[in-house]
């Protein structure tokens, strides 16, 4: 797996022509919406074929070649130094060698394009020309004719080595060893998730997920349960072999977290009793695998009454043979000040629950001033003290699934519009943008001006920022990530746990 950022110039098909990758799959595996939109700075994951080749009984062994705009079979014969007539035999898929197109792919049997190949410079050649006609780079090029002192000065007649496409396989194999193709291990996936997510995105994220986490339930100062219309996507996940987790929130009807609902149901004992009743009965009911407790803004006096609520919600699930998640604020240390953070004792949770999952995202929120939703190196701080009291293989760490568009100056009191990843790329090319990249955050951005004259920059996740938070991950012996939400399309993000990971199905 190779992570590629677009430069100035590029398109698929010659990005498709350096990388041996075919356009469709380049699609395919970044869910882009319409190819033909490049973005400078825009990130791609690539994953060569490396020398692969089509299936059929009937084709030598030797290397698949993806076809660019205005090529021939003639020519792509003439490239490699074999006959028409072989790379037609080479290719019985192709029933009209005379009608290609950009994206196919092209078996090139074997014969002189496992050796270097010599080379009569003509008229108006260059050494660039020269390296973009036979498919290898200026670098190797120059490197493969070290009798040429000035490779800025040839003649026509001037022999030339071209090093053989196997050698550019091998560069490549050696870039991907590089950037850690070999899947890192075992790894858990858990995605929150409406009920209102399409069926389009929900196929797309089902095959990388371990866990989804149905948002959500919703408890009544009464112990009573605000229910969900979930049956359908419950028995949806399971078949696909991915364990549905119920989420209990403290959100009150109106919306919003409520601190009061929490602290009404965490002291009273017949209350907590009665809800958490209510939640094993409706578990049971509809086929529910766990219980994932997302109680926010919990008053700092209630921090030991959550606690036994904890021990309370265990008990129930060890009698019932479900499991218990819980999700817990990203903090820095223990004694954390702040209503987000004070009630949630880490060391305790990590204790009693399964897993934990660390909500590590909205740093840069949406109604405050403009940042990266989840920069690294905030995001490693949390986590750095998060296995300092929670067992590694228990941590699950947040990842965010969309941007943030704010307006500039930022004014308080306004909101960021809120963007899919996938949105915010198209968004940069509708404007004309170059996509920048934060280092420090591990994030990228833009800035753009709207038709009204008015500055915006746009915080969001790319291929760069999934592989940096997923090495995060491997370095710190974490079981998993887990995504808000998986309600919106982000291909390239699947497609890097793809070629990374080996997901887990708990069910």
């Amino acid at each position: 797996m190779i992570i590629y950022v677009v430069k100035s110039g590029d398109t698929l098909s010659k990005i498709s022509r350096e990388f041996n990758v075919p356009v469709d799959k380049i699609v395919l595996n970044n869910g882009m919406p319409n190819p033909n939109q490049l973005v400078v700075g825009q990130s791609l994951v690539l994953v060569p074929m490396l020398g692969e080749v089509m299936a059929s009984n009937s084709t030598p062994a030797g290397f698949v070649h993806t076809v660019a705009p205005g090529e021939s079979m003639h020519g792509i014969a003439q490239r490699y130094g074999v006959t028409l007539a072989s790379i037609i035999e080479a290719n019985p898929q192709i029933s009209l060698p005379t009608l290609i197109y950009p994206g196919t792919a092209v078996n090139i049997p074997d014969g002189s394009m496992q050796q270097n190949r010599v080379y009569s410079v003509l008229p108006g050649d260059s050494f660039y020309s020269i390296a973009k006609r036979y498919g290898t780079t200026l670098p190797r090029l120059i490197e493969a004719n070290p009798q040429i002192p000035m490779p800025n000065m040839i003649y026509p007649g001037m022999e030339m080595i071209i090093p053989s496409p196997i050698a550019r396989v091998s560069a490549l194999n050696e870039a991907v060893a590089a950037q850690g193709s070999d899947k890192w291990g075992k790894f858990i996936v858990n995605g929150y998730c409406y009920p209102s997510i399409s069926a389009g995105v929900l196929l797309e994220c089902m095959p990388f997920l371990s866990y989804m986490s149905i948002f959500a339930y919703k408890a009544t100062p009464t112990g009573d349960l605000i229910k969900l219309n979930d049956q359908t996507l419950i028995n949806t996940v399971r078949a696909r072999n991915i364990a549905p987790m119920l989420v209990l929130t403290n959100i009150s009807p109106e919306g919003g977290f409520s601190s009061d609902i929490a602290s009404t149901i965490l002291n009273s004992a017949e209350l907590s009793e009665t809800l958490l009743n209510n939640v094993v009965g409706e578990m049971k009911a509809k086929k529910y695998h766990g219980l994932d407790l997302d109680f926010e803004y919990v008053y700092p006096r209630d921090r030991e009454a959550y606690n036994q609520f904890l021990l309370k919600a265990r008990a129930k699930m060890d009698a019932n043979g479900f499991e218990l998640t819980t999700a817990l604020a990203p903090k820095y240390s223990d004694t954390q000040t702040g209503l987000l953070y004070e009630a949630h004792d880490y060391a305790f949770h990590g204790k009693v629950c399964d897993h934990v999952i660390i909500m590590t995202y909205e740093w840069g929120y949406q109604g405050g001033p403009p940042m990266a939703i989840a920069p690294l190196n905030n995001v490693k701080r949390v986590m750095d003290f998060a296995v300092t009291q929670i067992p590694p293989e228990k941590l699950l760490m947040g990842i965010p699934n969309y941007s943030y568009d704010w307006t500039l100056p930022y004014e308080k009191g306004t909101y960021a519009k809120v963007l899919t990843n996938t949105a915010a790329v198209s968004l940069a090319f509708n404007v004309g943008a170059a996509i920048e990249f934060d280092k420090v955050a591990a994030s990228p951005y833009f800035n753009y001006r709207d038709s009204a004259g008015k500055e915006h920059i746009v915080w969001f996740e790319d291929a760069r920022s999934i592989y940096a938070k997923m090495e995060l991950v491997r370095n710190l012996g974490l079981a998993g990530v887990s995504y808000w939400t998986v309600n919106s399309s982000f291909m390239q993000n699947w497609t890097i746990i793809r070629e990374l990971w080996n997901v887990t199905k708990v069910i």
